[in-house]
């Protein structure tokens, strides 16, 4: 890790406010395994659960909960599961992606080499994606809890920190 990385990590917060929701047509509150394994990692981190909401798989639900989320002082990032396959009925991917101001690239691309460790080939069908939306940070995982449990635990809870610090930042 680079020095500048170092000092980065240092002055990040120590923890993140986090609004998780699920996203399916299937998954009820007893069954949503990928919200749960979201949740008990990231409070296992010392982040914050500001919020959790199961919606179905419809653009509009999606987009109107998002926007609730983001307006929501005590978040600093939303994580959905859910709805990024490529079925007819997968739909956050295109409301995400649609609503992200800065797309963070590297996030699927090691997404995607981590979970090709997991399961090979497989892994070109998720269009897990990240980025921001104004100061807040967003991202969208698969919706199995092992995708959801690879995310979080690799990249989510040791990340957003400093991605948060980089997003507090005063425009000098």
């Amino acid at each position: 890790m680079s020095e500048a990385v170092r000092q980065h990590h240092h002055e990040a917060p120590d923890y993140v406010r986090v609004a998780v929701l699920t996203i399916s047509d299937s998954r009820t509150p007893e069954t949503d395994t990928g919200g749960d394994a979201i949740q008990e990692i990231l409070e296992g981190a010392g982040h914050e659960i500001s919020a959790r909401d199961l919606i179905k798989d419809e653009p509009q639900e999606i987009r109107g909960r998002l926007t609730d989320f983001l307006a929501r002082e005590d978040v600093d990032a939303v994580i959905t599961t859910g709805g990024t396959g490529i079925s007819l009925r997968d739909s956050t991917y295109e409301v995400v992606e649609a609503m992200l101001e800065k797309r963070l690239d590297g996030f699927g691309e090691i997404f995607r080499t981590l979970s090709y460790e997991e399961i090979g080939a497989a892994a070109m069908m998720s269009r897990a994606v990240a980025g921001t939306i104004g100061r807040r940070f967003v991202a969208a995982l698969p919706g199995s809890a092992n995708a959801a449990r690879l995310a979080t635990e690799k990249l989510l809870a040791p990340e957003m920190p400093h991605v948060v610090f980089e997003l507090r930042k005063q425009v000098e």
